[in-house]
C-alpha cells in the first residue's frame, strides 16, 4: 500500500473500496440494461470486475508460496503430460 496505514485502517479503507467499486458496478449495469447490448457498459463492468478482484487479493493479504514440495509433484505431472501429448489424437 502507498501509504503507512495501521491493519486496521487498511482494512477498512480497502472495505470502504470495495464497497465503492461494487456501486460503481451497480450502476454501469443499470447503464447498459438501459442502453441495450452496450460495449462500453461491459467494458467498464469488466474493468470495475477486475479492479474488485484485486482489491479482494489485497484484502486477504500475501498468499503463501506452495511448498516446494507440491511445485515438483505438479512440474512432474506437467513434464510427463508435455511428453505423451498427441495434437492428433
Amino acid at each position: 500500500m502507498p501509504f503507512d496505514f495501521s491493519p486496521n485502517e487498511e482494512a477498512r479503507w480497502l472495505a470502504k473500496l470495495a464497497e465503492a467499486i461494487a456501486q460503481a458496478q451497480k450502476v454501469v449495469w443499470r447503464i447498459g440494461v438501459s442502453e441495450g447490448d452496450s460495449a462500453e457498459a461491459k467494458d467498464l463492468y469488466c474493468r470495475l470486475e477486475a479492479v474488485r478482484a484485486e482489491v479482494e487479493g489485497l484484502r486477504r493479504g500475501p498468499t503463501p508460496a506452495p511448498k516446494r514440495e507440491t511445485r515438483s509433484y505438479w512440474s512432474h505431472l506437467l513434464a510427463n503430460d508435455r511428453k505423451n501429448f498427441d495434437p492428433a489424437a
